[in-house]
């Protein structure tokens, strides 16, 4: 029997890693409906290489085999508009467009916080058992897809099928390798973002 009802989240899969795909799984395994909203719709850079999309693409690469109880929806950015670096215009936005949930899922304390009033917060890592828990940021995918190093490894077979077959690697590694080279090697892009960091990354354009 389900233990969970409602339940929504917000992603960017940028790409979809291994993390993600344990995580989107555990949540269709054990909710009756899941909400999923690819974040920064409306962004295209570094961070966000590829399109929202592509990367509803690969919810669906990784899911539709085996779960039909999810819907995917598209979620902008507002913050990058200074009247609504707050987050509250896209707290909004969340709430109105996913409705009422038993439970919103997110491990970022931002989101969190914004959400807080709005919805019970969940951590993902509560749902999932130790020993398939996965800690990965999309971020090192994205190093490792630039450098031709082993970013095979860190998304799901599906994924790695996906970014191939739609020549999605090399348009990455010619438009964006470089400069994620530059902003990212020097950083601790495998470790947890802090706060601070993630408020900013919701002012940028």
């Amino acid at each position: 029997m389900k233990k969970l009802g409602r339940v929504g989240l917000v992603g960017r899969f940028k790409p979809l890693h291994n993390g993600a795909k344990v995580m989107l799984e555990s949540l269709c395994e054990q909710a009756k409906e899941v909400l999923i909203g690819i974040g920064s719709s409306n962004k295209y850079n570094a961070r966000n290489p590829f399109t929202a999309d592509e990367s509803e693409d690969m919810v669906n690469a990784v899911l539709k085999k085996n779960y039909s109880n999810y819907s995917i929806m598209h979620i902008p950015d507002f913050g990058h508009e200074k009247e609504y670096s707050d987050g509250k215009k896209w707290a909004g936005y969340v709430a109105e467009h996913f409705g009422a949930l038993d439970y919103f899922i997110s491990g970022n304390e931002f989101v969190s916080e914004l959400m807080k009033d709005k919805y019970a917060i969940m951590h993902p890592a509560d749902l999932i058992i130790p020993e398939k828990k996965i800690f990965l940021r999309a971020t090192e995918a994205r190093v490792e897809i630039a450098r031709d190093g082993n970013w095979k490894d860190l998304v799901p077979k599906e994924v790695a099928d996906y970014l191939k077959q739609n020549g999605l690697i090399e348009r990455f590694k010619r438009e964006f390798g470089l400069q994620t080279l530059e902003n990212l090697l020097s950083d601790d892009y495998n470790e947890p973002e802090s706060l601070e960091q993630e408020k900013l990354h919701n002012t940028e354009k």
